[in-house]
């Protein structure tokens, strides 16, 4: 493990494939320490999906992606058919990390596809790590022509504020919510940011704050209660967040407190955009269907070894909440930007793909 000094996060890997290994940037140090993890094992990839050293749902795509590659550089089979077997138990405990994000789950289905398409062992091998470092490469090539088509949504001078973090932390690297941000100010217009603290788990004091000012932005921190009052003050032109999972209709599911955000954007007149490559959209699964991982209560019961509740207290603790529709303003894609009304402008993204 080895640990360095803070650099420029737009040029930082979250996740990589080095030497047959996954490496990772571990996020629950941050902000104090910035600390390379590598694995060998796709076992430590799930846990590490599991408490959080990675997430953000395209970089959660990759990672199962190179966990499953992990998987069959371990697996001694000798046929296609105990490598598939081999491959489908691995990609069963990496799903079940994170039922929320649907990128994990096309991650690995792609990476499946792949391995039932060739025939000899070596073969499929290859073609696993092959496919899992393209979609990594992909995921920056994605993102920055996302960031391209959203750029056109903000004006000189705007405050944007963001929730939770969306930015190279949660992808391979440069961003969806944070990437339209950054593809603004590098098209030369000049763009402040708010960013809300995003409890329990802090991403945007912890990540987005961080990477934000060693990327040399006039960044704000503010408490998650204080939504209201920055808008309500006119310390805000535009929102722009991320997202977890987009179902067809264009309810967003993204971290617990963004319906929060985006009805008070709605009170107060203000812009609410979303930020997510076509890889977050699932366009089967209706919006009463999809599973709101519950996270466990002492997230929010204290703040590292410092307990902040009483002992005992009962805990409701989501990891995400759903927006519907008719709160979101758009959503930015690599293939362009859907409007109101979703069904139809999901669709024609889609058609051609």
């Amino acid at each position: 493990m080895e640990k360095s000094e803070p650099i420029i996060h737009s040029s930082l890997r979250t996740v990589e494939w080095k030497d047959d290994k996954v490496v990772m940037i571990d996020q629950t140090k941050l902000p104090n320490q910035l600390v390379f993890v590598e694995y060998n094992d796709y076992n430590q990839v799930a846990d590490a999906i599991r408490t959080l050293v990675v997430r953000g749902a395209p970089a959660i795509g990759v990672s199962g992606a190179f966990g499953l590659a992990l998987a069959a550089l371990q697996s001694s089979a000798a046929t296609k058919e105990e490598l598939i077997s081999d491959l489908e138990k691995a990609k069963k405990i990496l799903f079940e990390t994170r039922p929320t994000a649907v990128n994990l789950g096309w991650g690995l289905d792609q990476i499946m596809k792949v391995a039932n398409n060739r025939t000899r062992v070596d073969q499929i091998k290859e073609s696993v790590i092959n496919e899992a470092k393209k979609m990594a490469e992909d995921d920056i090539k994605i993102n920055k022509k996302m960031g391209q088509n959203g750029s056109t949504l903000f004006d000189n001078n705007d405050t944007i504020m963001t929730h939770c973090n969306a930015g190279a932390l949660a992808t391979v690297a440069y961003g969806t919510a944070l990437g339209v941000i950054r593809a603004t100010k590098e098209s030369g217009k000049n763009v402040k940011v708010i960013a809300t603290e995003t409890r329990p788990i802090q991403q945007g004091s912890r990540l987005t704050a961080f990477e934000l000012k060693h990327d040399g932005f006039d960044v704000s921190l503010i408490p998650d209660t204080a939504v209201g009052y920055s808008m309500a003050n006119g310390l805000v032109n535009k929102v722009v967040v991320g997202a977890d999972r987009i179902v067809r209709t264009g309810h967003v599911f993204n971290k617990i407190g963004t319906y929060q955000v985006a009805t008070m954007a709605k009170q107060h007149g203000i812009p609410f955009y979303v930020a997510a490559p076509l890889s977050t959209f699932d366009l089967k699964t209706k919006a009463e269907d999809v599973i709101i991982e519950m996270r466990k209560g002492s997230e929010v019961t204290g703040i590292g070894d410092k307990k902040t509740a009483p002992d005992d207290i009962s805990v409701i603790n989501p990891a995400f909440d759903m927006t519907p529709p008719e709160l979101i303003t758009g959503i930015i894609t690599e293939k362009g930007v859907a409007k109101p009304p979703y069904e139809e402008s999901i669709k024609k993204l889609f058609e051609g793909t």
